[in-house]
Order: C-alpha cells, then sequence, then structure tokens
C-alpha cells in the first residue's frame, strides 16, 4: 500500500501527498503532491493520468510545510520527485531533489539524434 496522507488548507482546499511506485521504467518510488478543492479530486486528478490504482487509506505521511509551499505555488498544482529512501540520514553531500510537473514524469524518454 503507498504511503500518504493530506492537509486542509484554511480556504477549504486539500493538499494530498502520495508515495507511489514510478511509472517509469527505472522503478523506485516516486512522492506525488496534489492540490484539489478535497480528497476525491485530488485523487481523480492522478487516476486521470493514467495511475488508476491509487487510494489514500489514512494519514500516515501527510505533506509537510514545504511541500505544501512548493505545491501551491506550481501553475497546475500538481508535482512530484523521485521519494527519499527510508531509512536515509541527510547530509551536507546529499542532494535534494527539485520538484518536477506532471508533464516531465509522463512524457516518453528523449529521442536521441
Amino acid at each position: 500500500m503507498a504511503a500518504g496522507g493530506f492537509c486542509k488548507l484554511p480556504n477549504g482546499t486539500v493538499v494530498v501527498a502520495l508515495n507511489l511506485p514510478s511509472p517509469a521504467a527505472a522503478g523506485g518510488s516516486v512522492r506525488f503532491l496534489v492540490h484539489a478543492q478535497n480528497r476525491a479530486r485530488a485523487l481523480t486528478r492522478l487516476r486521470n493520468l493514467g495511475l488508476r490504482a491509487v487510494y489514500l487509506r489514512g494519514n500516515a505521511a501527510p505533506p509537510t510545510p514545504d511541500e505544501v509551499t512548493a505545491v501551491l505555488h506550481h501553475p497546475d498544482g500538481l508535482i512530484w520527485r523521485t521519494a527519499p529512501v527510508a531509512g536515509a540520514v541527510g547530509g551536507p553531500d546529499l542532494v535534494q531533489e527539485l520538484w518536477h510537473p506532471i508533464r516531465a514524469l509522463l512524457r516518453g524518454p528523449a529521442a536521441q539524434t
């Protein structure tokens, strides 16, 4: 089951965060952030993009304040990045990946010329 959670904002909208297996061939997991009117609409946005088996059970991994800020400042309201490995300790040499728009994950690999 995917880890995930949500937080309700003062204006009534929600930010949903989900860790899902990567749809790319490389494997691993991806952390998705979705801003929507309610939890059902957030999950529907992901399902409409081809991530069919997306469910939110519980609130074990809600979005952090930094994640909420990132998704609110993105025009699409749907971003992702590679999920951190469980148990990894952050250090000065650990560079955190930037957030990507959803179209960067769903488009095919770049054509090589």
